[in-house]
């Protein structure tokens, strides 16, 4: 989970407030890389985690799409994100890398930027897949995530392990040592300054986006696993309920990092639910 080469473009602007109204946002140029040919497909990661979340999702999305994989703002070798930063301006800069429709995957965070731009620049989702996404938290669960962004600004290093006690069960974490100690050495490598930014994003964009998510036009999937207890099954129902043709996929025996820990299966949906599904040997 560490840093890779990095293909950066130059900045740009996009109208990323939109609905309500339109609104110039000045992007940051993203640390990325490209892989494969066909059709378009950029792939964004969770707060504190980066690109490689992805790697072993890679390979399959690759040999049927050409795949974007960013650092977001704030993570990764991607430039810092100040206070207050919001979800439009960390959508304005995914927006900046695309030059037509994508098929927009995300990840917890990455997934709320979905959302903003299936809102904002529809010309540019061609589909949304919404991997261990919150959606309409409940006044308990509103209470619970406020808790744990406390807790990384009081003692970030017990913040990150208490992550990577959510995430991994005990019988993963047995079984992949090594893959849970590097989880936990990307938390702790982050900006903390840029990762309390961000964490304020995922802590509460999905209040904003709630009312707008009937406007998405795109085809939506929302998938978590059965065993995630933040990005929970109810919550993809939610999304699925709420979005126009919204559907729900819950991956059994699994908890939050789908595309670590259950790699396979999440490729085997996104392909389908991009059309470019195919049939392993």
């Amino acid at each position: 989970m560490g840093t890779a080469r990095a293909l950066d473009r130059g900045s740009g602007a996009g109208g990323l407030d939109r609905p309500p109204r339109a609104q110039a946002l000045a992007s940051v140029a993203l640390s990325h890389e490209t892989h494969g040919e066909g059709p378009g497909l950029v792939l964004l990661h969770g707060v504190g985690l980066d690109r490689h979340l992805w790697d072993r999702c890679l390979p399959r999305l690759a040999a049927r799409h050409r795949v974007t994989l960013v650092d977001l703002r704030g993570h990764g070798a991607s430039p810092a994100a100040a206070a207050g930063v919001s979800l439009a301006e960390l959508a304005a800069d995914v927006a900046a890398l695309l030059d037509g429709p994508t098929h927009l995957v995300g990840f917890s965070l990455g997934a709320l930027v979905a959302q903003q731009l299936g809102l904002a620049r529809p010309e540019l989702a061609a589909s949304l897949t919404l991997v261990s996404s919150v959606a309409g938290r409940t006044e308990e669960e509103r209470v619970a995530v406020a808790r744990r962004r406390e807790l990384a600004a009081r003692d970030f290093g017990a913040s990150a392990w208490a992550a990577v006690d959510r995430w991994f069960s005990p019988g993963w974490r047995a079984q992949e040592p090594g893959l849970a100690q590097d989880v936990l050495g990307t938390l702790l490598a982050n900006d903390r300054a840029s990762y309390l930014a961000c964490y304020d994003v995922f802590a509460t964009a999905d209040a904003g986006l709630w009312p707008l998510l009937p406007r998405i036009g795109a085809p939506t999937l929302a998938v978590t696993g059965a065993d995630d207890p933040g990005s929970t099954p109810e919550m993809s129902r939610r999304l699925a309920g709420r979005i126009p043709g919204g559907r729900a996929v819950i991956v059994p025996g699994a908890r939050h990092l789908l595309p670590l820990e259950s790699p396979e299966g999440l490729t085997d949906v996104i392909l389908s639910h991009t059309g470019q599904e195919c049939h392993r040997p």
